[in-house]
């Protein structure tokens, strides 16, 4: 049984059948659609380029019983309790993926995590809308982006000190310029208290109104319904590197798995399309009694005002080596490495330099050392910065 009809739910499914998996496999879904890709929503979608993102997936030719509108509520011993009563498995694949936050008040307020949720969003932004967006991150900066190409009036208000700081740190502070060339007005170090009817509350008491609110200010894993069932939770579910989870003969994949890294020796979780399409094959593996290992370089990217921004590896603990210069002008083309103290590539943020992050992903992986004097170069390829 496959709980999650997203991408993860969907590629796990096709693991399983190339793997020679001949019984019957239930995909259950919440959403009633076909499993379809989330990361064009906030590109192709909001900037009406596409209506659909469904994945190229034969579900007849899987002969998947496929249960669109099935919400899972419980789960015990090989049985998982749906809206739809009690169907017994004897594998099982967690891939419920995550839930966007929302704020406090009692306007209306916009998120942006399904097929449903960027219709709707797309068919209010038009040209003199005013919109306030909650959230300088990647879903943010994509929302302006859509927003202001649409014409509207854009406010995102933030509350740390840069865009993207939870993801990046003061390497976000480089993308603040961006906001101002578009025509959006960036609030910084500006904390929501509600969103109200008209517009929102700041903690200061002042009030910006908007007649489209947006929040997005992160997800948290759907894992509320495994309350009480044994299995280990904590900021997802916990898994070990080969994506096995506390109880027997349940794995899981995708956004609400928190596994163990090899590499980087700590608990990740990553909620980007990469770990959805990559991950179900080493789950399958596993609950099929197989020595996989799931130990990728996290990898993600964002298209907003214009630029390319692709992001591969881990820099938690790793010093900062910028490749070029983020304030010169004209299109920005720059990248920034971390290293770890043994002088090897951690991570790699790379700006409308797409070769930058295909070498630096590569290096991550080797584990090779670096010449950290030629890393500053931009003009030396990262492939030529291993010492000579």
């Amino acid at each position: 049984m496959v709980v999650g009809a997203g991408l993860a739910g969907v590629r796990s499914v096709e693991a399983l059948r190339a793997r020679g998996f001949g019984g019957t496999i239930t995909m259950i879904g919440e959403e009633r659609h076909r499993p379809y890709d989330r990361p064009p929503l906030s590109k192709g979608v909001l900037l009406r380029e596409t209506d659909s993102t469904i994945v190229d997936s034969d579900l007849d030719a899987l002969e998947v019983d496929f249960r669109p509108g099935v919400v899972a509520k419980g789960l015990h011993s090989g049985v998982v309790e749906t809206t739809e009563g009690e169907l017994a498995y004897d594998g099982l694949v967690i891939a419920t993926g995550a839930r966007p936050v929302r704020l406090r008040g009692d306007g209306p307020q916009h998120v942006l995590r399904t097929i449903d949720d960027a219709l709707e969003l797309r068919s209010l932004l038009t040209a003199g809308t005013s919109v306030v967006i909650i959230g300088a991150g990647w879903i943010g900066a994509e929302v302006a982006t859509a927003a202001r190409r649409a014409g509207c009036a854009v406010t995102v208000v933030e509350a740390a000190a840069a865009p993207l700081a939870a993801a990046l740190g003061q390497v976000g502070a480089h993308t603040v310029p961006w906001y101002a060339e578009a025509g959006v007005d960036l609030l910084l170090g500006s904390l929501v208290a509600s969103v109200d009817q008209g517009g929102v509350t700041l903690a200061d008491g002042s009030v910006i109104e908007a007649e489209v609110v947006v929040t997005g200010v992160g997800v948290r894993p759907a894992t509320d319904w495994l309350a009480g069932s044994g299995i280990r939770l904590d900021n997802g579910v916990v898994t070990d590197e080969h994506l096995r989870t506390s109880l027997p003969d349940v794995v899981a994949a995708g956004d609400c798995a928190a596994w163990w890294s090899r590499r980087y020796g700590r608990r990740l979780r990553v909620e980007h399309w990469d770990t959805a399409l990559s991950a179900p094959e080493v789950a399958v593996a596993t609950l099929m009694g197989a020595a996989a290992v799931y130990d990728p370089v996290p990898y993600f990217w964002s298209e907003q005002f214009g630029n390319m921004v692709q992001y591969a590896g881990d820099h938690d603990g790793a010093r900062m080596v910028v490749r070029g210069d983020p304030a010169a002008p004209g299109k920005a083309r720059w990248a920034v490495c971390w290293v770890t103290g043994d002088d090897r590539l951690a991570a790699v943020l790379a700006v409308n330099r797409p070769r930058d992050l295909l070498q630096g992903r590569r290096l991550i992986e080797s584990g090779q050392r670096l010449d950290t004097g030629r890393l500053a170069d931009p003009a030396v390829p990262l492939r030529d910065c291993t010492p000579v």
